[in-house]
Formats: C-alpha cells, sequence, structure tokens
C-alpha cells in the first residue's frame, strides 16, 4: 500500500479545502484496510475513512491522525445479467460508465455525480428526483467483532433492510460499519440504439449539473438537507433569506443556487462554517426552520 506523510488534504476533496493529514493510506485490499486500522488503535491514533472527499470538509490545521482512503478498492463487476457489484471506493463516475458500455440501464441519474459508492452508500445520495437505495439488491460491510475486535465480513440484502434507508439516510451513518461494495440493481437493454439511448440520458443529467452551475467552482454539491415536510427547498430559504451570493472570506454562498457554498480560490473550512452557521442561523431567524447540513466537517 502507499503512505504518504504531512499530505494536503485540499488535493483529496471536491472543496479543494483542508490542511495536511499525519499520515494518508491508499491501501490495495481490505485485509490492507483492516491493517491500518488496528495499527492506529494500537499506537492510539485517530483516524478517518475517506473516499472521494465530495461531502467533508477538512479542518485548516488538517487531521491529527491517519486518513485512510478508500480509492484503490474499486473494483466493479457484472455477476449476473441484472446485477453488478461495485468496490467503495470505485467512482460513481466509473460505475455509471461501467453501466454505459455494457449497456445496462439504472444509473443514468447519477451521470456528473462526484464522490465514491462507498459514499453514495453512507449518505443514500440522491440525483434528480432518484436515491441510490432504489438500485440496491444486496449491501457488504465490515463490522468489528465486540468479543474480539476483528473485522467479521457481513451482508444484507435491501428487502430485509430496507426500513432503514430514507431521504439521506442509510444504515451506515453514526455507526462503526466499514462499507465493502454494494449490489445494484439493473436493467440490460437489448440492442445498439437502447445504448446509444443510455449514453444520451447520462450526457443530458451531466449537461443539467453544468447548466446549474455545478462544476463552476469547487464545492461540496447541497450543503443542507431538504424537509419535504416544510414545503420549500433549503436553497429557496436561504434566497428568500437573501444570502445568495453572500461571501465570507474565499467562500461564498453561491450565486446560481442557494444550497451551494463554492470556494472562490482561497476559502478555508473557516469561511465555510461561517457561511453554514451564518445560512442557519438567518433562515431560524426568518423562517422558524432549522436547516440540518448534509456535508460532513471533520476537525483536527
Amino acid at each position: 500500500m502507499s503512505i504518504s506523510l504531512k499530505e494536503p488534504l485540499k488535493n483529496h476533496t471536491t472543496f479543494q479545502i483542508g490542511g495536511p493529514a499525519d499520515e494518508f493510506y491508499e491501501p490495495e485490499t481490505f485485509a490492507e484496510l483492516i491493517e491500518i486500522i488496528h495499527q492506529c488503535r494500537s499506537q492510539e491514533k485517530k483516524f478517518f475513512l475517506l473516499g472521494g472527499g465530495s461531502n467533508v470538509v477538512f479542518a485548516d490545521a488538517g487531521f491529527r491522525g491517519s486518513v485512510i482512503c478508500t480509492k484503490k478498492l474499486n473494483k466493479i463487476k457484472l455477476i449476473e445479467d441484472n446485477l453488478v457489484i461495485a468496490e467503495a471506493g470505485a467512482t460513481m463516475k466509473e460505475l455509471v460508465d461501467f453501466c454505459t458500455e455494457n449497456g445496462l440501464s439504472g444509473f443514468e441519474e447519477f451521470a456528473g455525480l462526484p464522490g465514491t459508492v462507498g459514499g453514495a452508500l453512507y449518505m443514500n445520495a440522491r440525483c434528480f428526483e432518484k436515491s441510490i437505495s432504489e438500485n440496491i439488491y444486496e449491501t457488504h460491510w465490515l463490522e468489528e467483532s465486540e468479543e474480539d475486535g476483528e473485522f467479521k465480513n457481513r451482508d444484507i440484502l435491501f428487502e430485509d433492510d430496507e426500513k432503514n434507508w430514507g431521504y439521506k439516510i442509510s444504515p451506515f451513518q453514526n455507526t462503526g460499519k466499514i462499507i465493502k461494495s454494494g449490489t445494484f440493481k439493473v436493467k440490460p437493454v437489448e440492442n445498439e440504439d437502447f445504448k446509444d439511448a443510455i449514453r444520451s440520458k447520462c450526457a443530458g443529467y451531466i449537461k443539467g449539473r453544468e447548466e446549474r452551475g455545478h462544476f463552476k467552482y469547487p464545492s461540496a454539491g447541497s450543503v443542507f438537507k431538504n424537509n419535504h415536510d416544510f414545503g420549500k427547498p433549503s436553497g429557496k430559504l436561504i434566497d428568500e433569506a437573501g444570502l445568495r451570493g453572500y461571501t465570507l472570506g474565499g467562500a461564498q454562498i453561491a450565486e446560481f443556487h442557494g444550497n451551494f457554498i463554492v470556494n472562490l480560490g482561497d476559502g478555508t473550512a473557516e469561511d465555510v462554517k461561517g457561511l453554514v452557521r451564518l445560512a442557519i442561523e438567518t433562515v431560524k431567524e426568518r423562517f422558524g426552520f432549522v436547516l440540518e447540513p448534509e456535508i460532513i466537517f471533520i476537525e483536527e
């Protein structure tokens, strides 16, 4: 496996923000990943599992411990005509491309989504009104045994676990479970015309993201969850609170979307935190609604 010392974490997040990690590992097998975790525990070091870095903001001072990046754990395989298994470190682009090249429909809405399969499962990623949980057949993870501290392989069919999934909610959040892979339902198409239709749909969703400004600046995508019971999307509330375009240091509540915070070039984690606090406080004061962040701040 590879290891880097004092690795700048801004190079591994879509926000392009974050100071150095004491140690940065890239295991090539899950056995190596477990070995690193045991090593960190024996040395009483903090560790953090990182995928594509599309939903996290590391502290400006970095991370005093070990960051374990899963991006080399990225195998994707068709295991039946209508089932694809993808490891946690595979990027969503790699999964979408694999399906497109093999004439498999089901992931078109996720074209252009940054991040990894593991991150998408952890957050139950949602794009164009579709959640990734709608494609899940089975999930696979490592869970630490309370008896001996060893990590055991676990698998569960989605139909037996459906109650634990919801809008941007998964059974992996706030647990010690380490996502290994997901098995996903896909629909094989019959001829080249249908394959072209898949490619066209993917291109259309990517174009939609471009037109909305998603790729103009480094960001982490949507900052706050939507509360569908409240009746208005979070971005609309932030707009109506007059915060669109508000700038703090090198970060900005995007001019093109109230639920995006962007790095204008020299943004810091503290700038982003300040804008998150401002949005929460202002929206609560104006509308009585408390915004819930979906991006994760990782402290030093």
